[in-house]
């Protein structure tokens, strides 16, 4: 039996492969029949004999599959030479999906990634052999959904209110949001999960601020990044804090743009650039939405008002609004 399941919800994705396992059988018996491969390295020698491979003890052997679909993602340059049967392209992919023609009964095998093109090669290939579903970020009504059914199984209520700001906040990050429904159930003791509990439990909300305001700044949206700046400041972040979070954030966001232009997988990216999950995905969607110069031009300006700071030429709060009126006044 095949699986595929890819998208950028990768905590739903580890929560139907662990309903899968729990339907395999004795978990101890399953975790000695359990593989699993990083699929940027898999060789098909290595697929065709762990499939073949007859489990021991057990009814069914699992084979997990981590990011194989990627290596079939098209990079756009099409000069750069492809390694059929290996690496990639049509060849490839046609190699790893006959391969996988041949899985036998006591095999099951799930792919597993993040967001994929309905034209990945390997994707078009398996989806008559195997169960496809696609795990998109939840948002809006659906995420406010999924805060309010979370909440209840952890055997507490929210308001609509709470439930809003909540999914504003944190975003679709379900591991990040399962988290803080944790820690907001427990600071409640049963009552009532309010806005107000929300400003003051939820770690990310600073954080999550600061993302969206670059993501303001770089949109020229001056009104939502001078009140995001109002807000923060007025809940005690000093313009220095403010300053070293912005010009962080737009450093990782330039240096993921590069790690994804060199082809880097999302595991390989959060290694070199040392973050959890949530600021990984920010990170991530900011670097695909925002073209480099505009990244520099931030960064750049960042480093000025610094510089201004320092010497002082402004004070730190007059600084920092200048910088965002600026920013945003030059749209072309």
């Amino acid at each position: 039996m095949l699986y595929i399941l890819h998208g950028e919800d990768d905590f739903s994705i580890t929560q139907f492969l662990g309903e899968l396992k729990r339907g395999l059988g004795d978990p101890s018996m399953l975790a000695t029949n359990t593989s699993t491969f990083d699929g940027q390295k898999l060789t098909l020698d290595e697929l065709r004999g762990v499939c073949e491979t007859v489990p021991f003890l057990a009814e069914k052997r699992l084979v997990i599959i981590q990011g194989l679909l990627g290596r079939f993602e098209a990079r756009g340059d099409a000069r750069r030479p492809k390694k059929e049967g290996n690496r990639g392209g049509a060849e490839g992919a046609k190699a790893f999906a006959e391969a996988m023609s041949h899985i036998p009964e006591s095999t099951v095998v799930v792919l597993t990634d993040g967001r994929i093109k309905g034209t990945n090669p390997l994707l078009k290939l398996l989806m008559s052999q195997g169960e496809v579903r696609a795990f998109a970020l939840l948002r809006e009504a659906k995420l406010r959904q999924w805060i309010e059914k979370e909440v209840a199984a952890q055997g507490a209520a929210i308001s609509p209110q709470a439930a809003e700001l909540l999914a504003k906040l944190v975003g679709g990050n379900l591991w990040v949001m399962s988290g803080e429904i944790t820690k907001l159930t427990l600071f409640t003791s049963g009552r009532r999960i309010e806005a107000e509990d929300i400003n003051k439990v939820v770690s990310l909300a600073q954080e999550a601020n600061v993302f969206v305001m670059v993501d303001a700044i770089l949109d020229f949206k001056a009104g939502v990044a001078e009140r995001l700046l109002e807000q923060l400041m007025g809940k005690g972040a000093s313009s220095a804090y403010l300053l070293t979070m912005l010009t962080r954030q737009v450093r990782l966001v330039v240096q993921a743009k590069e790690l994804r232009r060199q082809h880097k997988s999302d595991i390989e990216i959060q290694s070199r650039l040392g973050l959890a999950q949530f600021p990984l995905r920010k990170t991530l969607e900011q670097a695909q939405r925002y073209p480099l110069e505009r990244l520099k031009q931030l960064y750049n300006k960042l480093l000025q008002t610094d510089l201004y700071i320092k010497r002082g030429k402004f004070e730190g709060g007059l600084a920092l609004n200048l910088l965002v009126a600026e920013l945003c006044a030059q749209r072309r």
